[in-house]
């Protein structure tokens, strides 16, 4: 018997309805399931390294997709699924995202896919997330960490819902056999994400 029908009953025998109590169907929270909105462009991967120790290169990676699950009542039953074209990196500068494509970097005709896929989320004291989950990247996969928090959620214009989240994480180029000498300062790659979700 599931929540709802319980409590259904429970009032009918004591002369109560939910509606009385001012519930609804909807009131009893369960996981929703999301579609990550790249088609609007309101969801991104962004990531920045350090150049020679002096200053920040910036990209990003314009194709992408996947889905989330969050469950807002119990956050250790939210999950997030994403996979990114590896070829669609973007730093603004074609000579270099060429060389990112290459053999020396992302190798995007052997290793055209990147995936992150959660394996554990853990809501904090201050309602933050810890994310662990397993990232492909050039063919490795590890396990890391992604420090995440809730932006917002609510209906939208269109007669939808939506929910959006950021994470950041860091990791190293050389824990994912990349290892082209890019000097001692650009040995780790900050990545940000940015989902927006359209309930499903």
């Amino acid at each position: 018997m599931n929540t709802l029908t319980w409590l259904k009953r429970t009032f009918l025998a004591t002369g109560l309805s939910i509606a009385s109590l001012g519930l609804s169907a909807t009131a009893v929270a369960a996981p929703t399931n999301y579609q990550i909105d790249t088609k609007g462009m309101h969801a991104s991967v962004n990531f920045k390294i350090q150049h020679l120790g002096y200053s920040w290169l910036t990209g990003r990676f314009d194709q992408f997709g996947g889905t989330f699950v969050y469950d807002s009542e119990k956050p250790s039953n939210s999950k997030v699924d994403v996979s990114i074209d590896t070829d669609s990196v973007n730093t603004n500068h074609a000579e270099r995202d060429k060389h990112l494509r290459s053999g020396d970097f992302l190798d995007v005709k052997k290793f055209p896919k990147a995936t992150f896929v959660s394996t554990e989320i853990t809501e904090n004291a201050d309602k933050t997330l810890t994310v662990k989950g397993d990232l492909t990247l050039h063919g490795v996969t590890k396990p890391i960490e992604i420090q995440a928090s809730k932006v917002g959620e609510g209906k939208d214009p269109w007669g939808g819902y939506r929910a959006g989240f950021t994470g950041t994480t860091l990791i190293k180029l050389a824990d994912y056999g990349i290892t082209y000498n890019l000097g001692p300062a650009s040995t780790e790659v900050y990545f940000q994400l940015n989902l927006e979700g359209v309930r499903q």
